[in-house]
């Protein structure tokens, strides 16, 4: 007598991927295109490890073969092999329990491997003290940019747009010049997290260098308001790059600068602290 072993259906990730970025995340959750890209950095890293691990391309992977110890394994990786931060693990697998979910409703056959991934929990983290840049120190830092150059003119009045709004370096990359009202009252309009519309006022010194700065720029390049040297959008990394430059063109004559650790968002961390008058 001979008895049949049924071999577990299994489900090709590549379509269920695809559907998941084209459908899913833009037609019915409508999250922000810094969503998708920091998403699809994570299903690439994700991927590219899943090939190196199982020895198969990325089109011949099934959702078995992402259960939970692949999942487990990629993330320790992250930490182990490329240096990620807890949060940076934890951040990765947002976005994979994001995919796991939509995996559940949309392949009965994927529930096991999904709640298998959703039960991984996230790693705890210290939260460190906000760091912060005193008045002296922006000053030093937006002083210090060479104006006879284009580069150096668009860097001043992004640094200078950077510490009067208060704005995230996704919102000031994807700022375009229609998104500024230059009159009696000047301010920038921003598309933040959540979709969320806000105004910010822009002091009478930035309102002039922005309308000075405008009046430099190509009408052909899209309308953006602070394009790289190829007409093309200024990246993250891009927008750190120009932060990093004019911090050590200031630490010579502001020596506290070179003991912090500043990023685009340590700017963030001043704002609350200014006063319109001041400007």
């Amino acid at each position: 007598m001979s008895v049949t072993v049924e071999v577990p259906r299994t489900t090709a990730v590549g379509p269920l991927l695809q559907m998941f970025f084209t459908e899913h995340l833009w037609n019915h959750k409508r999250v922000s295109p810094c969503t998708v890209k920091s998403y699809r950095d994570t299903f690439r890293l994700l991927l590219q490890y899943a090939e190196k691990t199982t020895v198969k391309q990325p089109s011949a992977l099934s959702t078995t073969d992402l259960d939970a110890p692949m999942i487990l394994a990629f993330l320790e990786s992250l930490e182990q092999e490329r240096h990620n931060l807890p949060a940076s693990r934890n951040i990765r697998l947002t976005a994979i329990r994001s995919f796991f979910r939509f995996v559940a409703l949309r392949d009965p056959a994927s529930v096991g491997v999904a709640t298998r991934v959703l039960a991984i929990p996230s790693k705890r983290t210290d939260k460190g003290l906000m760091g912060f840049l005193t008045r002296p120190e922006i000053d030093a830092i937006l002083a210090n940019h060479d104006l006879s150059k284009w580069s150096g003119r668009r860097d001043h009045v992004l640094l200078l747009t950077l510490y009067n709004t208060g704005a995230r370096v996704s919102e000031i990359t994807s700022l375009r010049r229609n998104n500024f009202s230059l009159g009696v009252k000047s301010y920038v309009q921003f598309l933040g997290k959540g979709r969320k519309e806000r105004s910010v006022p822009l002091w009478f010194s930035t309102a002039r260098a922005v309308r000075a700065w405008f009046s430099e720029l190509n009408p052909g390049d899209e309308g953006r308001a602070f394009p790289n040297a190829r007409n093309g959008p200024l990246t993250r990394d891009g927008v750190n790059y120009v932060l990093q430059r004019a911090i050590e063109r200031a630490s010579p004559n502001c020596p506290s600068l070179s003991k912090k650790s500043i990023s685009p968002h340590t700017i963030r961390h001043y704002v609350p602290f200014l006063t319109m008058s001041s400007n």
